[in-house]
């Protein structure tokens, strides 16, 4: 029984040496034949071309005094123009809404007042604050249970929140149905879409500091 199991312990040891060994020759023979290097003729390089045709002047066109203030740079995008457009919609579309709806006294809603730029921005500023102190529902921001309670939110704006909230806008619905195929997902940030390219467009960066 001992001889047996020895000389089956050989045949498997002699099977995984060869196997080895050839593997070993395979691994020299490819690494013999990427030594060998051919000649490049470096004068006649040409380089890749590109996956796109890029046409454009790339690089920051604007200068903003090596400003260290990220709010510089957010405005530069969300400039007066676009807060001023956000204001206009959200107005026309809360006079549209009251004036296709009978309200009761109680409504809240009927303590609308037009909203204005400046608070707009204060607006637009929670909601970029609701992305870093998150919390489950949003009326947390606003809780004043002291294991909740977060007090910038209610100093900067409070239940005006809630009623602009409910009238944003970015486009009247006429425009968006008139102007708008029927699939397009975007048809309601159409226009506010096209302001916003405007201020990514370089030309429109240009004509400002030429200003």
């Amino acid at each position: 029984m001992n001889s047996d199991s020895e000389e089956d312990n050989l045949i498997e040891t002699s099977s995984e040496d060869e196997l080895s060994s050839s593997e070993d020759e395979s691994e020299d023979e490819s690494l013999e034949s990427a030594r060998n290097w051919c000649g490049v003729d470096v004068s006649v390089l040409t380089p890749a071309p590109p996956k796109f045709p890029f046409t454009g002047n790339p690089g920051i066109k604007v200068s903003l005094r090596q400003s260290d203030d990220p709010l510089d740079y957010f405005c530069l995008f969300f400039d007066d123009e676009v807060i001023s457009f956000i204001a206009k919609e959200t107005n026309s579309f809360a006079e549209e809404h009251f004036s296709n709806l009978e309200l009761t006294p109680s409504t809240r809603a009927l303590q609308w007042k037009d909203v204005t730029s400046e608070e707009l921005k204060r607006f637009i500023s929670l909601l970029i604050l609701q992305g870093i102190v998150q919390k489950p529902t949003e009326k947390w921001f606003w809780s004043k249970r002291p294991i909740l309670c977060t007090p910038f939110f209610g100093n900067v704006m409070n239940k005006r929140y809630s009623l602009i909230m409910k009238f944003l806008h970015f486009q009247s619905s006429n425009d968006s149905e008139d102007e708008s195929p029927s699939n397009n997902k975007l048809k309601k940030l159409a226009n506010f879409i096209v302001c916003l390219c405007n201020d990514f467009n370089q030309h429109t960066y240009q004509s400002r500091i030429s200003q």
